[in-house]
């Protein structure tokens, strides 16, 4: 959405010298609030004072326009020219209103964090990590970025999988915090690269990218995703790697892989035909056909499919049945059946990692991604 001014009275048809001078005081107050904050705000956030600030400073945006690969200027020639004619004065109430809000966002947070959940492990800042009742669950807390993977998160859950699989729990559970599960990879991870380190950028993803996926493969326990909300991307092609899948009906399944240049990873091009069929797989790998909780069900991804309103009651009950099971022989029984095609599974992984590392440096992979800032700081 291109941004609104903020309304003002009917009358007086004017602003005072004096309401000109305070709204000065408050953004200049603004700014030295915001360098409170002790955690980053995200990119779409830092995108948005940016062209705040310009806006209320400077007027329209008066900058020729960037080139397309130098993502970093263009999103935020993008951001600010988006805001069109917006007053200075309005621009300046909506900078101080959004560093007003991000304040008592993170106070929020951090009032959360004084009480910590029971059995709560520490060292984890995008994900939480807890072992209760003989359940490790690992939940993606980035609510504010729909759980979007960033390089830090998908190497937290690594460590998360690797303590979950050598601890004394019967399972693990991966599950979001919020209105999401995961909305897969943060596109994020792309925009600060220049393109002279473009070819490093591909490199580097498709490294950490195989040992994640190999994290989910070789995972000695039972492991359980409880999708709480929209799934997309990554976090929907490692549920085949997931020993069981429980969804709430308000949850979707999409992989949108061809809409942004990309290719099919996670083991997802040899399991999803498998768990589902060729042509359906291909439905949704290829075209990116998004799919229902009811439709992943029926197609096989979903294990069972749960009304909202009483989803994580009966989830977890059912979990904490689960793990009320013989660990050893569960552990024994869950290595027994991926043995047959681990090997098979890491060679599919590593060819999957290798092919997205060449999309990520192709044209039609750059453009796409270019096309999603635009769109994004037209919001």
């Amino acid at each position: 959405r291109r941004a609104q001014a903020v309304g003002i009275p009917a009358t007086p048809l004017h602003m005072t010298a004096a309401t000109m001078q305070v709204s000065q005081k408050d953004f200049e107050k603004a700014q030295e609030q915001l360098k409170l904050l002790k955690k980053d705000p995200g990119n779409e956030a830092k995108l948005k004072l940016y062209a705040l600030f310009k806006q209320a400073t400077e007027g329209p945006c008066n900058s020729p326009k960037p080139g397309m690969l130098d993502f970093v200027k263009k999103a935020k020639w993008d951001a600010w020219n988006s805001l069109g004619d917006l007053s200075k004065d309005n621009a300046r109430q909506k900078y101080t209103e959004l560093v007003s809000s991000l304040l008592s966002a993170e106070s929020a947070a951090q009032a959360k964090d004084a009480a910590p959940e029971e059995g709560r492990h520490d060292g984890y800042e995008t994900i939480i990590v807890t072992t209760k009742n003989n359940i490790t669950k690992i939940m993606f807390n980035r609510p504010d970025r729909k759980n979007a993977i960033n390089h830090q998160m998908y190497r937290e859950i690594m460590k998360a999988l690797e303590e979950a699989g050598k601890n004394d729990s019967t399972i693990a559970v991966i599950t979001g915090s919020g209105d999401y599960y995961s909305s897969g990879n943060d596109l994020n991870n792309f925009a600060n690269v220049q393109p002279s380190d473009m070819g490093k950028m591909a490199k580097d993803g498709a490294v950490l990218l195989r040992d994640f996926v190999d994290h989910f493969i070789d995972f000695p326990k039972p492991l359980i995703a409880v999708v709480n909300g929209p799934a997309i991307g990554i976090c929907v092609t490692v549920l085949g790697l997931c020993d069981v899948v429980y969804a709430s009906d308000r949850a979707t399944f999409h992989t949108p892989f061809s809409h942004l240049g990309q290719s099919p990873e996670g083991c997802s091009s040899y399991l999803f035909p498998k768990i589902m069929g060729l042509a359906k797989a291909n439905e949704m790998l290829l075209f990116g056909r998004k799919l229902t909780a009811a439709e992943a069900c029926a197609r096989g991804l979903v294990t069972e499919v749960f009304p909202d309103r009483t989803f994580q009651k009966e989830v977890w009950a059912r979990l904490e049945g689960y793990a009320s099971l013989p660990k050893n022989s569960l552990a024994l029984s869950k290595q027994l059946i991926r043995s047959m095609e681990k090997e098979k599974l890491h060679k599919i992984n590593s060819r999957e990692c290798e092919v997205l590392q060449e999309r990520w440096l192709s044209d039609e992979c750059i453009n796409a991604i270019v096309s999603f800032f635009q769109k994004k700081a037209k919001l």
